[in-house]
């Protein structure tokens, strides 16, 4: 596929193989891929360069306990100073839905963690229940610190080490042409003069910008290895390693009265509220989670191989199949002239492949269907990328986000909107989004793309048209992704 370009792979030039054997994730150079980096693999890593960042994040945060002894209030100089990171965008890994941008790490995160240095980190880096500090303690406190937050500022205390990586990946196997110096804020701290200190690197450049190649065996793809989610649904497991006999009392009261007392007036919501209570109010919780997780390390290296191996599998492997299938069998990268017949149509050349091509295995992951919308949303987004038209991502222009916005000027745009007919919400959304999105993005036509893996699926849409009056609708179009096939030889 000549001049179709997705893959840091394709960009420069060289085979996957190189970048996969060097231990690296060929990441997309059009939008970000689900990944992010997990402090545990880091921490249970057996290479001493790993434990060492580890180390380092542990130092920092130490730094930055000290300073918040000396000052109660977090002003705006050690705010933007010790604080604040930007996302690294370079990585091309992370939450953002168009592109490589996010948000990095803000006011919120910045003041979540300077209260947390003086109340869970408390004894941090003098713990007595586990092995060792982990950075992780700050999302099991606050909702509002998730993977992406803990990835961004892991991966900017890893820079460093990414960045020597990478310089080691352009001199051994790229051209100098396809290399460039680039000076990197925030490198490394100085701990004498407590500030960031930027460093010069050569790094493989696309597009004026540097790119990071990420280590895959730091990866991770759903929760990092400790988070909150998982720390609530092991209370039970947790309550036989205390060693405190009152705290040990009080959580298996949790565990044996309050909830089941409640169990079916309390929404899920209730449940975790509950339990936030009962960890706020006994946060030596934290540390017997953490211990327990370390007890059981081995599970955080194989779940990590197992979820970047299904990411490599969907959005590389697979994604390949379906870029092939659309570029030898469909007309699906040569352009028309107006944005809702480009969209329509490569909906169309989608659907035909999918359905009579055998493309319907490319949204199958080790034998059952995807279950994440962004997921199909992402693999579109990546085969959509040799039009010069635009194709935005998640466009919000104040009415709600659509999935897509595609155009060439101001007026010529359609919208196009994907859903796995397994949404519990899909009636809804039906009947009210797509005339909002129309209004508020200027454009007259909008096309909803629908995909379903069983009969009840389809059932269940077709009886959802039928009501609303949409059966035969031009712009609904169904996808049957049904692993009921014919192969063509048997046609």
């Amino acid at each position: 596929m000549a001049g179709l370009h997705i893959y840091f792979s394709d960009y420069f030039g060289i085979d996957q193989d190189i970048v996969e054997s060097y231990g690296a994730v060929n990441i997309s150079l059009i939008n970000d891929i689900p990944l992010f980096v997990d402090p545990f693999l880091l921490f249970n890593s057996e290479k001493e360069e790993y434990q060492k960042i580890h180390n380092e994040i542990i130092r920092y945060l130490l730094f930055l306990q000290e300073q918040a002894e000396k000052s109660e209030i977090l002003s705006s100089g050690m705010m933007s100073s010790w604080y604040i990171f930007s996302e690294i965008k370079q990585t091309w890994l992370g939450f953002s839905l168009d592109g490589n941008g996010g948000r990095g790490l803000g006011k919120d995160f910045a003041l979540n963690l300077h209260k947390g240095l003086k109340t869970i980190f408390s004894d941090f880096g003098k713990e007595t229940v586990t092995k060792s500090s982990h950075l992780e303690k700050l999302c099991l406190i606050s909702p509002l610190v998730g993977r992406d937050k803990i990835s961004d500022f892991t991966t900017n205390l890893a820079k460093k080490y990414i960045l020597e990586y990478n310089q080691n990946f352009a001199n051994e196997y790229l051209d100098e042409y396809q290399c460039k110096k680039f000076n990197v804020p925030k490198v490394e701290f100085n701990y004498n003069t407590h500030t960031w200190m930027a460093r010069e690197y050569l790094l493989p450049c696309y597009d004026g910008d540097y790119i990071l190649l990420t280590p895959r065996d730091m990866l991770t793809r759903d929760e990092t290895f400790i988070n909150r989610n998982d720390m609530i649904g092991s209370l039970q497991s947790i309550a036989p390693s205390i060693e405190d006999a009152g705290l040990r009392f009080q959580l298996n009261q949790y565990l044996t009265d309050i909830l089941p007392k409640k169990k079916k007036e309390m929404s899920k919501t209730d449940k975790e509220r509950a339990a936030t209570s009962l960890i706020q109010s006994n946060p030596e919780i934290i540390d017997y989670y953490i211990k327990y997780k370390e007890e059981n390390q081995e599970q955080a290296s194989s779940i990590s191989k197992q979820v970047v191996e299904e990411v490599k599998i969907l959005f590389n492997t697979q994604l390949q199949e379906l870029t092939q299938l659309l570029y030898e069998k469909t007309d699906f990268y040569k352009e028309t002239p107006s944005s809702y017949d480009e969209a329509y149509k490569r909906v169309q050349y989608l659907k035909a492949v999918i359905e009579d091509m055998d493309g319907y295995r490319i949204f199958y992951l080790n034998g059952k269907p995807i279950k994440r919308e962004s997921d199909l949303q992402i693999m579109y987004r990546l085969v959509w990328y040799a039009s010069e038209f635009d194709v935005n991502r998640e466009v919000n222009n104040g009415r709600g986000p659509a999935d897509y916005k595609v155009s060439k000027g101001s007026r010529n745009s359609s919208l196009i909107e994907f859903k796995l007919a397994s949404n519990t919400k899909l009636k809804k959304n039906i009947q009210n989004q797509v005339e909002i999105y129309k209004k508020a993005n200027f454009t007259d036509r909008a096309i909803k793309v629908i995909l379903f893996f069983t009969d009840q699926e389809l059932e269940k849409v077709n009886a959802v048209l039928n009501e609303l009056e949409l059966s035969g609708c031009k712009d609904i179009v169904l996808i049957d992704a049904r692993d009921n096939k014919l192969s063509a030889s048997n046609i």
